[in-house]
Protein backbone atom coordinates (compact mmCIF):
# COMPACT_ATOMS: atom_id res chain seq x y z
CA UNK A 1 0.00 0.00 0.00
CA UNK A 2 1.03 2.99 -0.59
CA UNK A 3 1.00 6.20 1.23
CA UNK A 4 -0.11 9.26 0.62
CA UNK A 5 2.86 12.21 -0.15
CA UNK A 6 2.77 15.82 0.52
CA UNK A 7 1.47 18.15 3.09
CA UNK A 8 -1.93 18.79 4.90
CA UNK A 9 -3.21 22.45 5.20
CA UNK A 10 -5.73 22.60 7.60
CA UNK A 11 -7.33 25.97 8.98
CA UNK A 12 -8.79 26.95 11.93
CA UNK A 13 -11.47 29.53 12.39
CA UNK A 14 -12.91 30.53 16.09
CA UNK A 15 -15.56 33.06 17.19
CA UNK A 16 -19.30 33.57 18.36
CA UNK A 17 -22.41 34.64 17.69
CA UNK A 18 -23.63 34.90 21.22
CA UNK A 19 -23.60 38.07 23.33
CA UNK A 20 -21.33 36.85 26.52
CA UNK A 21 -20.73 40.49 27.22
CA UNK A 22 -21.64 39.68 31.30
CA UNK A 23 -18.90 36.55 31.34
CA UNK A 24 -16.17 37.19 32.82
CA UNK A 25 -14.96 33.81 33.68
CA UNK A 26 -11.51 32.68 31.93
CA UNK A 27 -11.57 30.00 29.46
CA UNK A 28 -8.03 28.61 27.59
CA UNK A 29 -8.67 27.24 24.19
CA UNK A 30 -5.92 24.93 22.32
CA UNK A 31 -5.71 23.54 18.79
CA UNK A 32 -4.99 20.16 18.15
CA UNK A 33 -4.09 17.72 15.06
CA UNK A 34 -4.12 13.78 15.94
CA UNK A 35 -4.10 10.80 14.41
CA UNK A 36 -5.72 7.49 14.86
CA UNK A 37 -2.75 6.44 17.32
CA UNK A 38 -3.30 9.18 19.33
CA UNK A 39 0.42 10.95 17.96
CA UNK A 40 -0.13 14.71 18.49
CA UNK A 41 0.77 15.88 14.99
CA UNK A 42 0.18 19.47 16.51
CA UNK A 43 -0.72 20.54 19.72
CA UNK A 44 -0.86 24.10 20.77
CA UNK A 45 -2.26 26.68 23.31
CA UNK A 46 -3.65 30.05 21.84
CA UNK A 47 -4.83 31.73 25.00
CA UNK A 48 -6.41 32.32 28.47
CA UNK A 49 -9.06 35.27 27.70
CA UNK A 50 -12.42 35.83 29.59
CA UNK A 51 -15.70 34.42 27.70
CA UNK A 52 -16.39 37.68 27.25
CA UNK A 53 -13.55 38.63 24.87
CA UNK A 54 -14.10 35.82 22.42
CA UNK A 55 -14.14 37.85 19.13
CA UNK A 56 -17.04 38.25 17.16
CA UNK A 57 -17.97 37.17 13.32
CA UNK A 58 -16.25 40.50 12.15
CA UNK A 59 -12.90 39.93 13.95
CA UNK A 60 -12.66 35.66 13.63
CA UNK A 61 -9.28 34.33 14.97
CA UNK A 62 -7.91 32.09 12.26
CA UNK A 63 -4.93 30.05 12.02
CA UNK A 64 -3.49 27.74 9.64
CA UNK A 65 -1.59 24.63 10.12
CA UNK A 66 0.78 22.70 7.55
CA UNK A 67 1.44 18.86 8.69
CA UNK A 68 2.67 16.02 6.36
CA UNK A 69 0.54 13.59 5.14
CA UNK A 70 0.87 10.40 7.19
CA UNK A 71 -1.30 8.16 5.18
CA UNK A 72 -4.27 8.18 8.51
CA UNK A 73 -7.08 9.68 9.43
CA UNK A 74 -6.84 13.03 11.08
CA UNK A 75 -8.90 14.28 13.57
CA UNK A 76 -8.21 18.62 14.23
CA UNK A 77 -10.26 20.95 16.39
CA UNK A 78 -10.53 23.22 19.67
CA UNK A 79 -9.99 21.94 22.75
CA UNK A 80 -11.45 24.16 25.53
CA UNK A 81 -11.49 24.62 29.66
CA UNK A 82 -13.60 27.06 31.63
CA UNK A 83 -12.38 27.81 35.26
CA UNK A 84 -14.60 25.50 37.97
CA UNK A 85 -16.62 24.44 34.91
CA UNK A 86 -14.98 21.45 32.82
CA UNK A 87 -13.47 20.90 29.28
CA UNK A 88 -14.97 20.36 26.09
CA UNK A 89 -13.88 19.75 22.46
CA UNK A 90 -14.93 20.82 18.41
CA UNK A 91 -13.73 18.05 16.69
CA UNK A 92 -13.66 16.99 13.12
CA UNK A 93 -11.73 14.66 10.85
CA UNK A 94 -9.35 15.27 8.30
CA UNK A 95 -9.51 12.75 5.56
CA UNK A 96 -6.22 11.03 4.04
CA UNK A 97 -6.74 12.69 0.86
CA UNK A 98 -7.89 16.13 1.98
CA UNK A 99 -5.32 18.70 0.81
CA UNK A 100 -7.08 21.19 3.01
CA UNK A 101 -9.56 21.35 5.55
CA UNK A 102 -11.42 24.47 7.42
CA UNK A 103 -12.46 23.74 10.93
CA UNK A 104 -15.19 26.53 11.61
CA UNK A 105 -15.96 26.82 15.31
CA UNK A 106 -19.10 29.64 16.43
CA UNK A 107 -18.45 28.84 19.98
CA UNK A 108 -21.90 28.69 21.82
Amino acid sequence: MQHPSGNRTIKFILYTNKDFSTINDTINFSLTIRNHEHTVAFDSALTSIRIKDIPGPSNKWTFTKTVPNDGTILSAGFLYSIKNVGNSWFLDTVGVNQKMKTIEYPFQ
